[in-house]
């Protein structure tokens, strides 16, 4: 039986500001709260340990305002970083999936755990549930991002606990999982990027009911991860097939690339790359796909062809006119024939 692991952290940083930091750790965990859900989402246990500081022997000054936690209780009652984590992943248990409020916390949980020599014992893919995310999935565009203190009031929940303290909040998110439509958005899961693959075995695809997500292996730099076939073909969310470029791959900032596709039988295809950077200043690609009816396959042609004023946006919209009688040949690429994607994790 997989069980829910929802839980919070709290994190001092330096109060001298980001120049003073230590750079491989500029967050130093200081708290965490946990409750474990079993798969109905009732609460079976909770787990809470105050951690002492290494690095940061003084407290920032908006941190303390606002969990109201001084550096003298953390040197008093602290433990450990590395027996409070040992601890804790026992607590967790094997069979059981992390769950957060917003995607932070995972990622500092691991940073800490290498700054103090600790292996981590996470699988790759590493995929846990942004509460916050399935919140917004559930109650407003899927964009939105709401605090956890306007979550608990829309639910009307019972508040019997200081907010921004680590339990308090694992507390929260826990009851906000059981009041919302869960199994409504249940396919959704998010993944943590710390642990980025490191090869093309470990290379992997999520497919969501209306999109997939390809997370490819690392490169020295987005242009030779631009050159990798499995980074750039682009495949039907429906039918799988391969297909068809009306708009090669073009860059939308310094770190997105966009292109257009067409499937026979499913319709436009809209392609999305983001580079992201990895702990040791490499670059990967993170590759969704999505169908797109006339009015988004236009704003991508726009983009590429006249971004910026509404004249040039006019003049866009002629040159769309010619794209869908066919498309201009330097943005009509041949079918291309690559290898299919190795790891599918249906969701």
């Amino acid at each position: 039986m997989k069980n829910f692991i929802v839980f919070d952290l709290e994190w001092n940083q330096n109060p001298g500001g980001k120049e003073a930091s230590v750079e491989r750790l500029p967050f130093e965990i200081f708290e965490i709260g946990a409750v474990k859900l079993n798969e109905e989402r009732e609460k079976v246990a909770e787990f809470h340990r105050i951690i002492r500081p290494c690095v940061y022997r003084q407290m920032h000054r908006i941190i303390s305002e606002v969990t109201h936690v001084s550096i003298e209780e953390l040197e008093r009652d602290g433990e450990p970083f590395a027996a409070v984590m040992e601890d804790f992943l026992k607590w967790c248990g094997e069979d059981c999936i992390f769950c957060t409020w917003g995607s932070m916390d995972l990622t500092e949980l691991q940073r800490n755990m290498v700054y103090h020599g600790m292996t981590i014992p996470f699988p790759k893919p590493f995929l846990f549930y942004d509460v916050q995310k399935l919140y917004s999935l559930c109650y407003q565009d899927g964009k939105a991002r709401i605090s956890l203190d306007e979550a608990v009031e829309s639910f009307a929940l019972d508040v019997d606990a200081p907010f921004h303290r680590a339990l308090g909040d694992a507390e929260y998110t826990g009851r906000v999982m059981r009041a919302m439509d869960f199994e409504s958005v249940k396919d959704y899961v998010s993944v943590d990027y710390y642990m980025p693959p490191e090869s093309e075995d470990e290379e992997f695809t999520l497919r969501f009911p209306e999109y997939t997500k390809f997370v490819s292996r690392m490169f020295e730099t987005k242009e030779e991860a631009m050159e990798e076939k499995r980074v750039t073909d682009v495949v039907c969310t429906k039918c799988r097939r391969m297909l068809r470029k009306k708009i090669r791959w073009f860059s939308s900032g310094q770190r997105y690339y966009l292109c257009l596709a067409t499937c026979p039988e499913h319709g436009m295809m809209k392609g999305k790359i983001r580079m992201k950077k990895s702990e040791d200043g490499r670059v990967f690609a993170v590759k969704t796909v999505k169908p797109v009816d006339e009015e988004g396959a236009e704003a991508v042609f726009l983009k590429k062809r006249r971004p910026g004023s509404a004249v040039r946006r006019k003049a866009g919209r002629r040159n769309s006119m010619e794209w869908n009688r066919g498309g201009s040949p330097e943005d009509t690429a041949a079918i291309e024939h690559f290898a299919p994607e190795k790891t599918d994790v249906k969701r």
